[in-house]
């Protein structure tokens, strides 16, 4: 069984998790023998979080208590906090977890908080910009392994910029194994045109208990 993580901080940008949340805990398009996942929220207290748009999310657990190995999975949303000292330890987390090979997915600002620990001079990654992390990681010498791309996958690293997230959900779900291969591509082909063509070709890759 794999364990989704979810970083929660105030702040948090509802939008770049929609996707991947939704589809993850409904499993609607799951493919019949996808293997079992568990959701949790993660954050520095059990105090809730107010994210962007307003909402409070009151975390699960603690990032002590997350369980490392490669099983694991820790997604990282973007936010205007990520610079705040209460958050290194989950960055500490994320590089012992890629080191064991669990998976860490950043998007946003939260792949400065990765570029601050050096983490994205080693893989190839993408971000808002490579000016963008110029300018907010001072010890970023990751020049050579950016590739201008909404979303970028390499190994167990996926990163991403603000308009990345559709890219970005289907990199997760597509290293998590849980579609099969023509679901994910029907499924990111509708949400990426809106043509309704793709939506009735995903309905028909589906095991036939998840069409109703």
């Amino acid at each position: 069984m794999k364990t989704i993580y979810i970083y929660v901080l105030n702040t948090l940008a509802d939008w770049e998790l929609g996707h991947i949340t939704a589809e993850l805990n409904s499993k609607r398009f799951f493919k019949a023998e996808a293997q079992e996942i568990t959701i949790k929220t993660v954050s520095y207290s059990n105090q809730p979080i107010k994210t962007m748009g307003g909402f409070a999310i009151t975390p699960d657990c603690l990032v002590e208590e997350i369980d490392l190995n490669e099983e694991s999975v820790l997604l990282l949303p973007g936010a205007d906090t990520w610079s705040k000292p209460e958050h290194i330890h989950i960055v500490n987390v994320a590089k012992d977890l890629l080191a064991i090979g669990g998976t860490v997915a950043a998007i946003c600002g939260a792949t400065v908080a990765l570029g601050n620990a050096g983490l994205l001079n080693t893989y190839s990654h993408t971000s808002n910009g490579l000016e963008f992390l110029e300018m907010f990681c001072p010890i970023y010498e990751g020049q050579n392994l950016y590739i201008e791309q909404p979303s970028v996958c390499d190994h167990n690293l996926i990163t991403a910029s603000s308009t990345g997230v559709l890219m970005w959900t289907k990199q997760i779900i597509e290293s998590l194994d849980v579609f099969e291969k023509e679901s994910l591509e029907a499924w990111f082909n509708y949400f990426n045109t809106g043509n309704a063509h793709y939506f009735f070709e995903l309905m028909q890759t589906l095991p036939a208990n998840n069409r109703d």
